[in-house]
């Protein structure tokens, strides 16, 4: 069995491909968009503006995470007084919906599960180090970050 996390990459990268072709979705040369052309874009290490089909796909992609997130927190139960119970697997399914969208930021932004992977870990890692340090408002600084590739 493949490891988890590629064959999703995988799985999402086979899907965004299939509707960028169902929809006719072109680049700025009239060439059906694709997920290996934006990563390898964002790959490229040329300044992206706001013009480029990189920033427009990573907004359209995060638009989407944002409404599934929010259609996620329409399930949550706020009303401490209510009888309502949790509808799980709906949570659920929103959940997954959300990670449909977050693999494709993922991709747009030039990663693969790979490079998902080893910046987690160095993220985590400055996480554990800010807790360890009592990470506050005062305390805040970025540069710990900066050193994370």
């Amino acid at each position: 069995m493949p490891d988890k996390l590629e064959e999703l990459f995988r799985l999402q990268e086979t899907l965004n491909d299939f509707v960028f072709a169902k929809q006719d979705l072109r680049d700025k040369n009239g060439k059906v968009l694709t997920m290996s052309m934006l990563r390898s874009i964002a790959q490229s290490g040329e300044p992206l503006g706001p013009n480029t089909e990189v920033n427009q796909w990573l907004r359209k992609y995060l638009e989407a995470l944002t409404d599934e997130s929010r259609e996620l927190g329409e399930e949550l139960l706020w009303k401490w007084w209510s009888k309502d119970k949790l509808d799980m697997q709906n949570i659920k399914i929103e959940i997954v919906d959300q990670l449909h969208f977050w693999l494709s930021l993922a991709m747009t932004a030039g990663m693969d599960a790979e490079k998902v992977f080893d910046i987690y870990m160095q993220k985590n890692k400055v996480n554990i180090e800010r807790q360890n340090a009592s990470y506050s408002k005062e305390t805040k600084n970025e540069s710990d970050n900066r050193n994370i590739n």
